[in-house]
């Protein structure tokens, strides 16, 4: 009988689902970078060309 109380409380709690998904979160972002990695490099090249040709002005 203990057995199956304890059975029906693991089942019941749910303190990893917050892990699992912050996991799945992470996954997908990772899965965005790769898939635009060229787009994302592109972005940032540019930006950093644009802040070190304006930092002379300053």
């Amino acid at each position: 009988m203990n057995y199956l109380k304890g059975m029906k409380q693991f089942w019941t709690e749910e303190e990893g689902m917050g892990t699992v998904e912050i996991i799945l979160i992470i996954v997908v972002l990772v899965g965005l970078v790769i898939i635009f990695k060229g787009q994302i490099t592109q972005i940032v090249n540019s930006l950093f060309e644009k802040i070190t040709s304006q930092s002379g002005s300053v």
